[in-house]
């Protein structure tokens, strides 16, 4: 019986030695067989899992002004992490307390901080620790000179990351113009501006380093090298001149505060080559203060109001109906065309009149009647020949959001009766301040209409890498010489003549020709609102810039009118360029051929605008003044808080600064 037991148990011995025998070859068969046939795979999985490529951004290029003055550039920034196992017993006890002190030095905290952090770091296991971010190139360098930090990353654990983060040292001026480009929260890109049009080649090409999966799910570099250097991206050269673009802001704002004004742009331009010399939009918040909202002279479409009269004319007297010492006889300054009303904005009209002074003096009525009575019976005459103009085309500007131009045409299906004499000055169409502008540059340019231009060049770290942008002629000529004669003179007479609507911005040193516009808004709604615009060109005679100014609704007890709300902004602007950088000033009456007087205007083309340093840290600061190749001399440490030369100032190559730092 006892042995029978021993038997019974011994069977189950071998049987459980079998079955465990067994299991075993199963094991091992298994794991040879994931070893043989999967242990690629495996071996790709658990890397994924514990080593991952973490891409490093590229610094973005550099934005640069006309007389290559930095508008925006890339600063790197830095952050110091520590690996608390690395350094040996030995290493970190006698330096701990040294670089305690150095710490506390640097960043102002007590010494005890830092020494029972990392002792609590080395406790912990801690292979990630932050020390320090957000560090300017100085504060790194003085920190990876520090005990245990100024050892290789294998001895002493010093870990250290870089960003790049974008700066535009003139602040505000010209924001929405430079632009930006950014991620929103559903990872889409938001692409504003000249940093939103040529993002690919300013963005560069981003870098790659391999990094650890440790404890909490941090990552760690595993070596100092980059699997792939970042490369750099390439510098735009702007038409953008700073010294015009702090014109033009402060006269637009100026003005909009002085006139309660919801919005407002001013655009300048260089008359020959189309260069965007100066580009402001600014917009009310609710609070009263006015900033860079929306690019309203290149996204924004309105009514042009009294400035479409001059396509008008041009349409009229290059098809011979009339000429412009033609009488045109403007009644009680109101025209009854259908069920609509055509209205002067003198009571009473202006009687008879010269077609000359029918544009000269804004007449509603005068210039309707001259459009309707020689197109009503075939419309398409008249719109063909603005079409033909071109101002009826999209510019296909590189800053995203350009806006439609919308002309009538007959054979639309919503052309009724009252499309032709309503459209003859300026309503049932959209054009932007800068599609307007375009067509008045155009007129200034002897007739060639070019498209404005915002790059004059990309360049990279080769010549052959530079790409020049030249201008591009839209329409070589508008209209016929004999006609752009008469245009030019009545454009004068608009500000020269007692009887024209910008008499009030006339100058005896400098000659302004433009037009003045005043257009209704929101008379649907009930209550009408104004926008006030003057656009045209200066000087006169041999014009270098033109011009726009566009003004919404103007408190309207304060004023309306284009000639007082948006024609003083243009005169301001353009005395101050003309006094500024005078290239010829004439000084005797438009109307003889007599010569020009040049004043000799000898810039330096290497000048620039200093722009405010204060509250930056000393290497961002030092960054851009060397980038504009200035002699600079720094005293003290940490930020700049103050600077020799004040923002604004204008500075050549070579010149000294000295910056004070707190």
């Amino acid at each position: 019986m006892k042995k029978d037991k021993t038997n019974k148990i011994t069977n189950r011995f071998y049987l459980v030695s079998i079955g465990l025998f067994i299991f075993s070859l199963l094991l091992i068969f298994k794991l040879l067989y994931l070893q043989i046939n999967e242990g690629e795979y495996y071996k790709e999985l658990a890397q994924k899992r514990t080593l991952k490529n973490f891409e490093l951004q590229a610094s973005r290029g550099n934005i640069y002004s006309d007389d290559k003055s930095i508008l925006a550039t890339s600063v790197t920034k830095y952050e110091i992490r520590w690996d608390s196992k690395v350094p040996s017993k030995e290493i970190f006890e006698r330096n701990i307390i040294s670089l305690g002190e150095k710490l506390a030095d640097l960043f102002g905290k007590e010494k005890s901080f830092y020494v029972k952090k990392m002792k609590q770091a080395r406790e912990s296991n801690n292979r990630y620790l932050l020390i320090a971010n957000n560090l300017t190139f100085s504060q790194y360098k003085k920190m990876i000179s520090f005990p245990i930090f100024n050892l290789p990353a294998f001895k002493g654990g010093v870990i250290v990351e870089s960003k790049v983060v974008r700066v535009n040292p003139f602040g505000k001026i010209a924001e929405r113009t430079i632009g930006y480009e950014r991620k929103d929260a559903s990872g889409k890109y938001l692409r504003v501006g000249l940093e939103g049009a040529y993002s690919q080649i300013l963005r560069g090409e981003n870098g790659r380093r391999l990094k650890q999966k440790i404890a909490n799910g941090q990552w760690k570099p595993i070596n100092d090298n980059n699997e792939k250097e970042p490369t750099e991206g390439y510098d735009l050269y702007s038409t953008i001149n700073l010294g015009i673009q702090d014109i033009v802001h402060h006269e637009l704002l100026a003005q909009l505060e002085n006139y309660e004004a919801d919005h407002g742009t001013a655009i300048v331009m260089e008359t020959n080559s189309g260069d965007i010399k100066a580009i402001s939009n600014l917009g009310r918040t609710l609070d009263g203060n006015y900033y860079e909202k929306l690019n309203y002279a290149i996204g924004e479409s309105n009514e042009p109001g009294s400035t479409f009269k001059l396509i008008s004319l041009i349409a009229a007297l290059e098809d011979k109906v009339v000429s412009v010492e033609d009488i045109i006889d403007t009644g009680n300054g109101v025209l009854n065309i259908y069920d609509g009303k055509v209205k002067d904005s003198k009571k009473g009209g202006y009687g008879k009149i010269t077609v000359s002074k029918a544009f000269e003096m804004s007449s509603n009525t005068g210039i309707v009647k001259i459009i309707y009575d020689n197109y009503k019976n075939n419309p398409e005459n008249f719109v063909n020949r603005i079409f033909n103009i071109g101002i009826n085309n999209s510019l296909d500007l590189p800053i995203k959001g350009e806006a439609l131009p919308k002309i009538p045409h007959p054979s639309d299906s919503n052309w009724n009766g009252l499309s032709l004499p309503w459209m003859a000055f300026g309503y049932g169409i959209l054009l932007t301040p800068i599609q307007i502008l375009t067509f008045y540059n155009a007129i200034a340019n002897n007739g060639e209409m070019v498209k404005p231009k915002f790059i004059n060049r990309i360049s990279g770290y080769s010549e052959k890498k530079s790409k020049v942008f030249n201008k591009k002629v839209l329409n070589p000529s508008i209209c016929s010489n004999s006609t752009l004669k008469e245009i030019k003179k009545m454009m004068f007479n608009v500000v020269d003549k007692k009887w024209g609507t910008a008499y009030n911005i006339r100058d005896p040193e400098l000659n302004i020709s433009g037009k003045t516009g005043t257009c209704q808004v929101d008379y649907s709604k009930g209550e009408i609102q104004y926008i006030s615009s003057f656009v045209g060109y200066f000087p006169s005679k041999k014009p270098i810039y033109s011009c726009i100014v566009v003004i919404h609704r103007p408190n309207k007890k304060k004023g309306y009118y284009g000639s007082q709300v948006a024609a003083p902004v243009f005169k301001n602007i353009a005395k101050k360029i003309f006094n500024r950088t005078p290239k010829l000033k004439e000084i005797e009456d438009f109307n003889l051929d007599d010569k020009l007087i040049k004043v000799s205007n000898n810039l330096n083309t290497s000048n620039q605008f200093m722009p405010n340093l204060k509250g930056m840290k000393a290497i961002d600061a030092i960054n851009i003044l060397e980038k504009m190749e200035l002699n600079i001399s720094v005293k003290g440490s940490g930020d700049v808080v103050s600077q020799s030369i004040p923002k604004g100032v204008k500075v050549i190559s070579k010149q000294k600064i000295i910056l004070e730092l707190s």
